[in-house]
């Protein structure tokens, strides 16, 4: 036997593992179906026949009927609306996030000037704000995105404020022994320790950037996925307000794991527990 006969299963191991692990993830995924499945055959089944009025909760079907009938005509224009909206308010309120974070976690001085009055905004509830920013900014765009920026500003600062202080001050000591100057020391050993609690707190601002989006078509919005969620209710259209409903929650899973994929690559050194699979 040759020397390349032997180190052929070796050479192999790698892409079986690779196959492996994707016929993993794909198994992951059909499982994560299978709740989303049963509850619609359980509410088509039970709307079909009669133990629930269609006027109240009409058929998954007719669901979807509503849904392409919609991406046939002005869907488009809400979601693109609901989408830029979103996303320019997450990209201001976590960047403002993120600075202040960082400020109030490396510094005592900042967190005693400025936690007092964060801890107060923060308890202020989404719609209180609408009013206020329709006065000050008029109903075009600025309101809405502000609005959303301020959902999406205190689940990161949160997250990276408990991120920054919950590194282990001996890794900060040891940065120190060595020499590193402050932004060495950031860059090496602090950033590279936070970004786990940094990633749970963006996720955690996309989700309430969502949440605010809504609250903010609601009120004052001439398309987007909110308004089209009053076009529905005045409209008396339930078939609308769900469809709407399943777009927004289709466009936060997608946003949502685009966040997921990037922690899983930036954080791909972590050796950290997954849970264990039924074969374990």
């Amino acid at each position: 036997m040759t020397s390349k006969s032997k180190h052929l299963p070796l050479e192999r191991l790698p892409s079986r593992r690779a196959s492996v692990s994707l016929n993993n993830a794909w198994r992951l995924r059909l499982k994560g179906l299978a709740l989303p499945v049963l509850i619609v055959l359980f509410l088509e089944f039970v709307v079909r026949i009669g133990w629930l009025p269609s006027y109240q909760m009409p058929a998954p079907s007719e669901v979807a009927l509503t849904l392409a009938d919609l991406a046939d005509g002005a869907l488009w224009k809400h979601i693109s609306a609901s989408l830029l909206r979103v996303l320019l308010g997450f990209a201001i309120g976590a960047s403002l996030a993120l600075g202040f974070a960082a400020w109030v976690g490396l510094s005592r001085e900042a967190e005693a000037y400025l936690e007092p009055t964060f801890a107060g905004l923060r308890s202020i509830p989404s719609l209180a704000w609408v009013p206020l920013l329709l006065l000050w900014l008029g109903i075009d765009e600025t309101s809405k995105i502000v609005l959303i920026a301020i959902g999406a500003f205190f689940p990161v600062y949160l997250n990276g404020v408990a991120a920054i202080r919950d590194i282990d001050r001996k890794l900060v000591e040891v940065g120190q022994m060595y020499g590193f100057s402050r932004r060495r020391l950031v860059r090496r050993i602090l950033l590279p320790a936070a970004l786990p609690g940094l990633f749970t707190g963006l996720r955690s601002g996309m989700s309430l950037a969502w949440m605010f989006l809504v609250a903010a078509e609601l009120i004052a919005a001439t398309k987007g996925l909110g308004y089209l969620l009053s076009d529905g209710r005045e409209t008396s259209r339930p078939d609308i307000v769900l469809a709407a409903i399943i777009v927004l929650a289709l466009l936060g899973k997608l946003s949502d794991g685009l966040l997921a994929s990037l922690e899983k690559r930036f954080l791909a050194w972590r050796d950290t527990f997954n849970g264990q699979s039924a074969e374990d």
